[in-house]
């Protein structure tokens, strides 16, 4: 049964835990993407995505809420280029996204021990995929028959070759 069992220990005092999951957070924010196994990258997305969404809030909000974040996620990530980092640039670009800011991709199995292993990014980050994605608009349009007029094509006037029969 797993009851009670809120996240992977990842066979690790809390302590260790807590650094670690800290370490890879500041080199995923720094580097926007690296290589670890599932199991952590599954962890570090728990971790990291709350941290995320806090600097979004400073943003749009007063700067005493914002300041309290700032710290709230330094306390978490105990690196201040790394604070820095995140936001700056990393909230910039998922300042409109409502959440799911990185992306597992499982890459196969280790050599050495056979264990699993996936690269884990920031979604906004990565030109590949959003290369040949245009930006959605976000309008909304009523369900009413009123939306643009098309207006009438101009016919474009033929011109005549002097090549042509007479």
């Amino acid at each position: 049964m797993r009851h009670g069992k809120k996240f992977n220990h990842l066979g690790r005092t809390a302590a260790h835990r807590k650094a670690m999951l800290a370490n890879m957070a500041c080199s995923l924010i720094e580097h926007k993407r690296i290589n670890t196994t599932v199991a952590k990258a599954k962890a570090l997305k728990q971790f990291v995505e709350p941290l995320i969404t806090k600097s979004k809030v400073e943003n749009n909000q007063t700067t005493e809420k914002g300041t309290h974040n700032r710290r709230i996620v330094f306390s978490n990530l105990r690196s201040k280029q790394a604070v820095t980092e995140l936001f700056s640039t990393v909230a910039e670009k998922v300042g409109d996204r409502p959440g799911g800011y990185t992306r597992i991709i499982k890459l196969g199995n280790r050599l050495g021990d056979n264990a699993d292993m996936a690269l884990i990014e920031l979604v906004d980050f990565n030109e590949i995929y959003n290369a040949d994605k245009p930006k959605k608009k976000s309008t909304r349009r009523s369900r009413r028959g009123g939306g643009k007029k098309v207006e009438a094509a101009v016919p474009v006037a033929e011109t005549t070759t002097d090549d042509s029969e007479e």
